[in-house]
């Protein structure tokens, strides 16, 4: 039963404060009303009897005595059905497409509901999002939550949207579908977004979340939570498996801060709240596979770092709660690379469970442990030649330079958004190890060596005997 209170205490930024409230619940719903029109809030502080409301729409013409908050005694819904496919919301979950209301199966709390730890399933198989140097080397793995850690400037908005037009299952017949969720992008970049998925024809089976820029503060803390509220849904209740890519959490967290600020409380590491940790584990822990449930949701939550300050609190917070993390180069960016994922830096932590015999192919973890120890070793000679100078380095040492162009130009970058599957990019891998004398190869067994192994197929793939070193084909070679 809904319970009314005429004026307010008080008018803080985004919030204000009900004197006199009982028997109110901490995320409650609260209609707001100003002579005729309604703005729609939620309770986010009880102090005694005093209440404070976030108001969504924003405190704008509002005054201590013309207001009527009705607490409605329920959280804030999100109205979910099949329909929901194809559609774009903003970040409270109202439909912002133009299209007719969606037909409500069912409503839920955005705040999800508890999930009994026993219940889990650990993440198997994988996910192919047709980057090869997240395939084969962080692969992402169904229900898992694994972070792209990005930087001002960088190509974080290119990557996702490569990832939502060429991520797939491995198994054609299980249902898949992404939930696309950007909060604080300006209206370029929503419209971006918006115009990729349309033109690649994937928007059917995407579900977007929107929240610009000039949007409220408290909308963008509420979007990924109905975003991840959608994606149970989707997974548990429909049977998909649903990729959640959230971007850009940087944006929520510093939305969180203000908030925070707004409330009167005590500031943490760099005037975050003190509960930043335990907020954002709310919402990567709503990642996983639930016993008995055919689908699954994984995570893919992209974050910017001041500054590319990786010790920054939200992405080591994040780090913390994470299976690993994806790097995103500066160095490769100014080559002109795309995707500039830093290999060195990134890791899967659950990759070695969803790939290899039964779910990739059985050279999968040889072929990554490989390419890394090599490319390791091209960091390695390319600091000893800036001291002496390339022409004074060892044969050997030449030999991986030549390795570290190639694999750089033609395995890191995909200029061309070309979707690649994972046998296109073992292949690539090993034709890139077949340039090196085998017996440097030594993170990979001699029976997979001999079975795959073949200087010949580098000669055919690169023109080794010039420095050009684009693709060409045998006919050519010939």
């Amino acid at each position: 039963m809904s319970k009314k209170y005429v004026g307010l205490e008080s008018i803080v930024g985004p919030l204000v404060f009900v004197r006199g409230a009982t028997d109110v619940s901490y995320d409650e719903f609260v209609n707001i009303k100003i002579g005729g029109e309604t703005r729609h809030g939620r309770v986010v502080r009880i102090e005694n009897d005093l209440v404070a409301i976030e108001v969504f729409q924003g405190t704008s013409d509002i005054s201590t005595s013309n207001a009527i908050s009705e607490f409605t005694g329920e959280p804030v819904m999100i109205k979910l059905s099949k329909e929901i496919l194809g559609r774009t919301f903003n970040g409270s979950g109202i439909p912002i497409d133009g299209l007719k209301e969606i037909f409500v199966d069912e409503k839920r709390d955005i705040n999800g509901y508890p999930l009994n730890p026993v219940s889990r399933v650990y993440p198997r198989d994988f996910i192919q999002t047709g980057i090869s140097s997240i395939d084969l080397l962080t692969t992402l793995i169904r229900g898992q939550k694994l972070p792209i850690f990005s930087g001002s400037g960088l190509p974080h908005n290119e990557l996702a949207v490569s990832i939502v037009k060429h991520a797939n299952l491995s198994k054609k017949d299980e249902k898949f579908c992404i939930v696309f969720c950007a909060m604080g992008v300006k209206n370029d970049v929503a419209d971006y977004f918006k115009q990729s998925f349309l033109e690649a024809g994937v928007m059917s089976r995407v579900v977007m979340f929107l929240n610009l820029a000039n949007d409220p503060i408290i909308e963008r803390t509420m979007a990924p939570r109905a975003s991840l509220t959608c994606a149970e849904y989707l997974a548990y209740t429909l049977g998909y498996h649903v990729l959640v890519i959230m971007s850009d959490m940087t944006s929520y967290a510093e939305a969180l801060r203000e908030l925070s600020s707004s409330k009167g409380e005590i500031p943490g590491r760099k005037g975050f709240p003190g509960y930043l940790y335990s907020d954002l584990a709310s919402l990567y822990e709503r990642a996983g596979i639930v016993k008995g449930a055919k689908g699954s949701v994984t995570q893919i939550p992209i974050l910017t770092m001041p500054n590319d300050d990786i010790t920054h609190p939200i992405p080591d917070l994040t780090g913390y709660i994470t299976e690993g993390q994806i790097v995103l180069s500066r160095d490769l960016h100014q080559k002109g690379l795309f995707p500039p994922i830093g290999i060195l830096p990134s890791l899967s932590r659950l990759m070695k469970d969803g790939i290899g015999e039964g779910y990739t192919r059985i050279d999968h973890q040889a072929v990554a442990n490989q390419i890394f120890a090599c490319y390791s070793s091209v960091i390695d000679a390319r600091s000893l030649a800036s001291v002496i100078g390339e022409d004074e380095l060892s044969p050997k040492d030449k030999k991986i330079l030549e390795f570290g162009k190639l694999f750089e130009s033609q395995f890191i970058s995909q200029l061309d958004d070309s979707n690649r599957t994972i046998i296109d990019t073992l292949e690539l891998g090993w034709d890139l190890l077949s340039i090196l004398p085998k017996e440097d190869l030594n993170r990979i067994d001699e029976k997979t060596l001999n079975e795959h192994y073949n200087p010949t197929r580098s000669a055919v793939r690169f023109n080794l005997k010039t420095k050009n070193i684009t693709e060409y084909s045998l006919d050519e070679e010939n």
